[in-house]
């Protein structure tokens, strides 16, 4: 990011304040087969504070994603994130029966977690009482982005009943998906069509408000058609949508699935504070907290002559 952009987006940025995360908290899921682990993450001071629920992307756990989850809890929000069945920590054999559904329990992960926000609140030293529950967003990385669409409104078209199920939840106002996968179908690969048959959404119904962040170099092998795929969560879906295309980045957007983790092969600390500010910026913005910010991020780029991104929106 150039000194013109920091200066910019940092103007109605809040100062940093410590955070304290608590892991695992441990929900009870009947039908799961393993209960649900869970990091709740939160500022030290304030109150009336908004909530992200954070979906890791195939194969994380919930303690991935500190670059996000560590920069949105010390800037105002409670951050709170599953570890999902598909997680390398799990050990799910590829044979589980409930590996043909696993895109399903991720959805259910989420909504385990909106249900039990009195437990999950009360896990936290000195958090009871600052939760503001009319401020809910989901975030989600790669296949996280699929799960946090489904509360949005994207519908899978699952492949074992065959059918479109509306798993929607009206709790959730906001959210933001990061290198999001797209159409399926004939745009995937055939790799993509035989191990992911649940990658075929549709997001003619996904309204809520959302950004999507793409990088203009991820070249995912699961498409036949390029970066661009990622795209499609922002022009197939309707409503109010931003896009936010991160120039030069790849799958891991420059580092937000973890500090100096393997998976991340476009490392640039620039990138994922951008996105760091963005985020923030959009997310107040979306739930009604205040708009100043979200209009100084947009300028930042826009009037940056060497911008490191762009932002549209409709």
């Amino acid at each position: 990011m150039t000194a013109s952009d920091t200066a910019a987006t940092d103007v109605a940025i809040i100062a940093p304040t410590p955070v304290v995360s608590v892991k695992p908290v441990v929900l009870e899921a009947p039908g799961r087969g393993e209960d649900l682990e869970v990091r709740v993450s939160a500022p030290t001071t304030g109150r009336d504070l908004p909530v992200v629920v954070l979906s890791h992307g195939f194969g994380s756990s919930l303690n991935g994603y500190g670059p996000l989850a560590d920069y949105w809890a010390a800037h105002g929000f409670v951050v709170i994130q599953p570890t999902h069945l598909d997680s390398r920590t799990v050990g799910l054999p590829q044979d589980d029966p409930r590996t043909p559904r696993i895109w399903r329990f991720r959805v259910e992960d989420m909504k385990r977690i909106l249900d039990q926000l009195d437990l999950l609140e009360a896990a936290v030293p000195g958090l009871s009482g600052r939760l503001d529950r009319r401020r809910i967003a989901a975030a989600g990385h790669s296949f996280g982005g699929q799960t946090a669409g489904n509360l949005l409104g994207l519908r899978v078209l699952d492949p074992v009943s065959q059918k479109e199920e509306d798993l929607s939840d009206s709790r959730i106002k906001a959210g933001v998906l990061l290198a999001t996968a797209g159409r399926g179908g004939a745009d995937l690969t055939p790799f993509a069509a035989e191990h992911f048959p649940f990658m075929n959404p549709s997001f003619a119904a996904m309204t809520t408000p959302a950004l999507v962040i793409v990088g203009d170099k991820d070249d995912s092998p699961l498409s036949v058609r390029g970066p661009e795929w990622m795209a499609d969560p922002y022009f197939l879906s309707p409503g109010d949508k931003s896009l936010l295309t991160v120039f030069g980045a790849e799958h891991s957007l420059g580092g937000i699935v973890g500090y100096e983790v393997q998976e991340t092969t476009d490392e640039s600390p620039e990138r994922v504070a951008l996105i760091q500010r963005v985020t923030w910026a959009y997310l107040r913005h979306a739930l009604g907290m205040e708009d100043t910010s979200w209009a100084s991020a947009q300028k930042a780029l826009s009037d940056s002559a060497d911008p490191m991104g762009r932002i549209e929106s409709k």
